[in-house]
């Protein structure tokens, strides 16, 4: 913990609350996060703080309830969006409420209350498919990928079979888009010889 024993402070809620901060700074810092993500996060902690206007011994899962109501509602949101802010959230609340950290004790000591966990499965967004990006960027599934490269295959078969030019052009035309080796040998293109 990151308090000073002995110390009379004046605005103790606001101490301790840094102090959790402070604390959860180090245990990121250990675990190889960046500072940017660690700052990031802690920005979103306080930005949570503003909102509820109680200290993370005071927090409820109603509270996290009405933000992410508010999020969803006022500031329009996306769901993958809230559910990282929640994740952010869920992350402080564990730090807090680990016996192995003190944090429940020392607040129990200094305000009569400890902090407890607000994010559970019931209260906070779900995961329902594998990717909720913009549906226009979002990568192909291997299906997809598989009919895309079967038809490049069938676009390089097309051109040698009409013995036209551009055999060679559309293999490399191909080419790029296989992740894997490709099947085609360009020296079979080359020579006219069938795959």
């Amino acid at each position: 913990m990151g308090l000073v024993s002995g110390v009379v402070q004046l605005r103790p809620e606001d101490a301790m609350f840094d102090a959790m901060l402070r604390g959860w700074r180090a245990q990121q810092r250990s675990r190889g996060l960046k500072d940017e993500t660690i700052d990031l996060r802690e920005r979103l902690i306080r930005r949570f703080l503003e909102f509820v206007h109680e200290y993370p011994w005071q927090w409820t899962p109603a509270h996290l309830d009405e933000w992410s109501a508010t999020l969803t509602s006022e500031k329009h949101l996306a769901p993958s969006t809230i559910r990282s802010y929640q994740g952010t959230i869920r992350l402080f609340t564990d730090l807090l409420v680990d016996a192995r950290y003190g944090w429940g004790p020392a607040c129990e000591e200094a305000f009569g209350t400890f902090p407890v966990a607000v994010c559970y499965e019931w209260s906070t967004f779900p995961r329902l498919q594998d990717y909720e990006g913009d549906p226009e960027a979002r990568p192909f599934t291997r299906e997809e990928l598989q009919r895309f490269l079967d038809y490049a295959d069938d676009q390089v078969a097309r051109s040698v079979k009409s013995k036209r030019k551009g055999a060679l052009a559309a293999v490399h035309a191909a080419r790029p888009t296989c992740s894997a080796p490709c099947s085609w040998r360009t020296s079979t293109w080359a020579t006219g010889a069938s795959p």
